[in-house]
């Protein structure tokens, strides 16, 4: 082997083992505390709109890229602190493995792939739109325990966005679904946070940073972190409630009840020795497991896979040709059923997001045109030429109007 050869294999050889300790310094593998979360509310979004392999493809790049840009930030940030602090003087920074601006090229690297990757969401130009804006709020995160005690919920609204961000750029929309799923990892990473910083209370309170266990004592916070895992379960039996899951989601919620219970037995105001199972592999297993029972349910239940229908007041009817008032020309069709124009008004009611609605008024009964409406008792799409021969076009009919979709807007 020439030189060059060795040269090549020692060089690749270094490449590699610095991005080993880059992926070592954001600790890649705590993505799983919030990646199973957008999954999940991105699979329950495609229930409501077709599946896209981009969008798929979009939450999983955008999820990688703001996390590791947010942890990479927090270590160049807390870099002095972790110097002084003997748990974490060993990090890669503190310690020299890695140097200030490799990290810094790497979290622009990451900023960057995170806006980048809201484009494959397009034409939907709210990811977008909101990407400097939660990248802001995440990177924030890194000053919050400077100044407020409550930097552990700050951390916990930053991974709650992971669902309502994986729901808007699918959607478009907000829903109640998302909503309490975010509400469910608010309260439980805020929790098990509180539970991870016990162990170092002492150097927080040296160092005059803000933590709870720092400024209320360890024993009060483990109270405090307690009440926040009741708030979890309670928000966990409400989005099962809302986004209509099955019995193995309940089952699940159960099984996570009894995991958080045993979490907090492991930590103890008098033993903190046991912080890192609890704070790792309980967690994760929370994450991963209620991802996979909601799968179970879709696969098993198939009843789960159909929302239920938007509103109870709203009834369906199918728009045949003998539905035609006498004196309906080619323009505007009016129905003897409803004695008013049909227009695109669009729906939103309840915790059921069609679309926005729109005021465009619509000619459906000119030849040719397409509608796409919604099926009361499944949320199916059916698509078919309105006022033509498409009995099976099914109609959303409300005291006012009744709601119909253009087709390229399903």
């Amino acid at each position: 082997m020439n030189s060059s050869a060795i040269s090549s294999v020692v060089s690749g050889g270094l490449i590699w083992k610095r991005v080993v300790h880059l992926l070592e310094l954001i600790r890649f593998s705590h993505t799983v505390f919030a990646l199973p979360f957008a999954v999940l509310s991105a699979v329950l979004a495609w229930r409501e709109v077709p599946f896209s392999w981009p969008q798929l493809a979009g939450i999983l790049l955008c999820m990688v890229c703001a996390r590791s840009a947010a942890m990479a930030f927090n270590r160049m940030a807390d870099c002095r602190l972790d110097a002084r602090n003997p748990r974490t003087a060993g990090r890669h920074l503190p310690a020299g493995i890695l140097s200030m601006p490799m990290v810094g090229g790497f979290t622009l690297l990451c900023i960057a792939g995170f806006v980048a990757s809201t484009v494959l969401f397009f034409p939907n130009p709210w990811p977008l739109r909101l990407s400097v804006p939660v990248l802001l709020f995440l990177l924030g995160y890194s000053y919050a325990k400077r100044w407020t005690v409550w930097c552990h919920y700050w951390l916990s609204a930053a991974l709650m966005l992971s669902p309502l961000a994986a729901w808007i750029a699918i959607t478009g929309t907000l829903a109640w679904t998302p909503v309490w799923l975010a509400s469910v990892i608010f309260f439980w990473v805020g929790g098990f946070d509180i539970l991870y910083a016990t162990q170092d209370a002492e150097f927080d309170r040296e160092a005059q940073l803000f933590s709870l266990p720092a400024r209320m004592g360890v024993a009060p916070a483990l109270r405090l972190a307690c009440v926040s895992h009741v708030l979890t379960l309670v928000c966990l039996v409400i989005f099962w409630k809302v986004s209509h899951l099955g019995p193995v989601f309940l089952l699940a919620t159960l099984i996570v009840g009894i995991l958080l219970m045993y979490e907090h037995w492991l930590v103890q105001p008098g033993d903190l020795s046991r912080i890192h199972v609890a704070f790792f592999q309980i967690n994760a297993l929370i994450s991963i497991g209620l991802l996979g029972a909601a799968a179970l349910d879709l696969c098993l239940f198939p009843e789960t896979r159909h929302p239920a229908p938007v509103k109870q007041a709203v009834t369906a009817f199918s728009l045949r040709e003998q539905d035609r008032s006498p004196d309906d020309g080619p323009g505007p069709f009016r129905s003897n059923l409803s004695g008013r124009d049909w227009t695109d008004i669009g729906l939103a009611a309840d915790n059921r997001n069609i679309r926005p609605a729109w005021s465009r008024w619509l000619s459906p009964g000119r030849a040719g045109t397409h509608f796409v409406s919604l099926n009361a008792t499944r949320h199916i799409a059916q698509r078919g030429p309105c006022g033509s021969e498409a009995p099976g076009v099914s109609l959303f009919r409300s005291e006012d109007h009744a709601a119909t979709f253009p087709q390229n807007l399903a």
